[in-house]
Parts: structure tokens; C-alpha cells; sequence
């Protein structure tokens, strides 16, 4: 399975448009964003169309510049799928998310974000593969150090070492896009704006 992953996008169309585009070119099964698709919540025009107009597979979880009711309605509108909180399934491969935000207006707490992975974990923990994604980095990694407005999130971290997943996908912190690292046996992307093409 091929997929692109990307975040941060902060409601620029034309980089949405150029991340479709490449989607298109790889040929990739599915489409991962991992949050800040828009600037607190405006801009929200074109920047799932892109995709969808290519028929290509989306799912994505929010990030700190949008609500929910902003996740809800870009799902609704054009029929993708929010996994914060939530899992789906392709082929062989269970993937799970949860924003993570530990900032600002759309700040969930730990427990929270503990609770929403492990339920959406739950409906696919008996896959093969699993991919977790969220749009806040784990605590106690490399991306944190790139940052000290941005901490990383604990509860990311608890639910990294908890559920084991085989990949960890995120962003928010720009300065640590393309940045791989491993907690245990999870590998975690930061997959930044540019997007990273994914083969599991």
C-alpha cells in the first residue's frame, strides 16, 4: 500500500493543489493529513477538493488551527473520513488517530487523547499493521527540540508506547518536517507540508 502523508497546510490551495498533484504522479492508495489544514479555522476552500477531484482516498485528523465542528464539516462536505477518536481499515492496515493538540483553543487533555486513541485502537488492534497519526509530536523526541513553543505531548507518547503502532504520523512542528525517529519499534514521521510518500 502507497500512501502520502502531509500537514501543516494552514489553508495555502496551491499547496494543496501540488500535494494532490504528486499523489496523482505516485499513484498512492490513500491520502494521510495530519492536521492545520486551516489558518484558525478560514481559508478552508480547495484544500481537500484537490484530492477529491482525483478520486484519491482521504482521511486526516485536526490539528490546533482548526475546531471540530471545522473537521466535521470538510469530512461531511466532501466525504472523507475524520479519524480523531476514530480508526478505518484498508487491505491489511488499521489506522488510528487522535489531534494530540496540547495548545491553544482546540487543547484537548491527556486523558482525553488517551481515551480517543485507544478507542479508535480498539476497532483495529487485531491488523496486521498499524498506522497511528496525530497532529502533535510525542514528548521526548528529536522534533521537541527543534521547538520551545511547541512541547511535545506526553499522552502521544503514553499511546505510542501503549499501542505499539508500526508508524507514528504527525507535524505541527515545521522546523522538524521529513524528521524520522523510533520509540521502540514505532518509526515516527514528522511529514511536514512538502508530504512524504509512504510504502507499508
Amino acid at each position: 500500500m502507497k500512501i502520502l502523508s502531509a500537514g501543516d497546510i494552514h489553508g495555502d490551495s496551491r499547496l494543496a493543489e501540488k500535494l494532490a498533484e504528486k499523489a496523482e504522479k505516485e499513484n498512492v492508495d490513500l491520502v494521510i493529513l495530519t492536521g492545520d489544514l486551516t489558518f484558525f479555522d478560514k481559508s478552508s476552500d480547495n484544500l481537500i477538493g484537490p484530492f477529491v477531484k482525483r478520486n484519491k482516498k482521504v482521511v486526516f485528523v485536526p490539528g490546533n488551527h482548526e475546531s471540530l465542528a471545522t473537521a466535521d464539516f470538510l469530512a461531511d462536505f466532501y466525504g472523507i473520513k475524520n479519524i480523531h477518536g476514530y480508526s478505518v481499515k484498508y487491505k491489511n492496515i488499521g489506522i488510528f488517530g487522535c489531534s494530540g493538540v496540547n495548545i491553544g483553543i482546540n487543547k484537548i487533555n491527556d486523558k482525553e487523547v488517551l481515551e480517543l486513541f485507544e478507542k479508535g485502537f480498539n476497532k483495529i488492534k487485531y491488523l496486521k499493521k498499524k498506522i497511528m497519526v496525530s497532529h502533535v509530536h510525542p514528548s521526548g523526541t528529536k522534533m521537541e527540540k527543534f521547538t520551545d513553543i511547541f512541547p511535545g505531548s506526553k499522552a502521544v507518547r503514553k499511546a505510542v508506547e501503549k499501542f505499539k503502532p508500526d508508524l507514528l504520523l504527525c507535524s505541527h512542528v515545521h522546523e522538524a518536517e521529513g524528521l524520522e525517529e523510533k520509540i521502540g519499534k514505532t518509526k515516527v514521521i514528522n511529514v511536514g507540508k512538502k508530504g512524504k510518500v509512504i510504502n507499508i
